[in-house]
């Protein structure tokens, strides 16, 4: 019995290091990249990067109007930011601002276009988790930030990154 202690303990302590922390956030921030990555695409004309797609103002208006904010507004605010902060994720780049803002525009989702349990217990929670996870600990090693950390010694905070 003491061997499959003992074993459970080196494979528990081996599955919590830094690196195996790193690759579960790597692929948690290219998950959480990808969501917002998709929708983006949805709002620009194909072929183009920035363009936004006529169409996009039309649905924020009418299936997304319980939006605080004007279409005018809204709809350039959310496709560049699901431009941007998926690609900051990412490459690791101010990572948690990236996921904060990204847990943000989900809540806003969640609260004004769709306030149903149905989607919160969906799509809202994982973008909220992931968001979360990042948050919290950090990009980890594969990230820009480690990699500027390192090269200033400046203390990132808690997490690998």
């Amino acid at each position: 019995m003491n061997a499959i202690t003992s074993l459970y303990q080196r494979l528990t302590g081996l599955l919590s290091g830094t690196f195996v922390e790193s690759i579960a956030l790597l692929f948690t921030r290219v998950a959480l990249a990808g969501i917002f990555w998709r929708s983006y695409q949805t709002k620009v004309e194909e072929g183009t990067w920035l363009t936004i797609s006529d169409v996009q103002y039309f649905i924020f208006e009418n299936e997304f109007a319980g939006l605080p904010l004007d279409p005018q507004y809204a709809v350039p605010m959310a496709t560049y930011a699901e431009f941007l902060f998926p690609i900051l994720l990412v490459i690791g780049l101010a990572s948690r601002f990236s996921a904060l803002a990204l847990m943000i525009m989900g809540l806003v989702i969640q609260i004004f276009v769709f306030p149903t349990a149905d989607h919160f217990f969906g799509w809202a929670i994982t973008v909220i988790a992931l968001a979360a996870f990042v948050i919290s600990r950090g990009p980890g090693l594969f990230s820009l930030d480690a990699i500027i950390a390192r090269v200033t010694g400046s203390n990132p905070g808690s997490g690998a990154a």
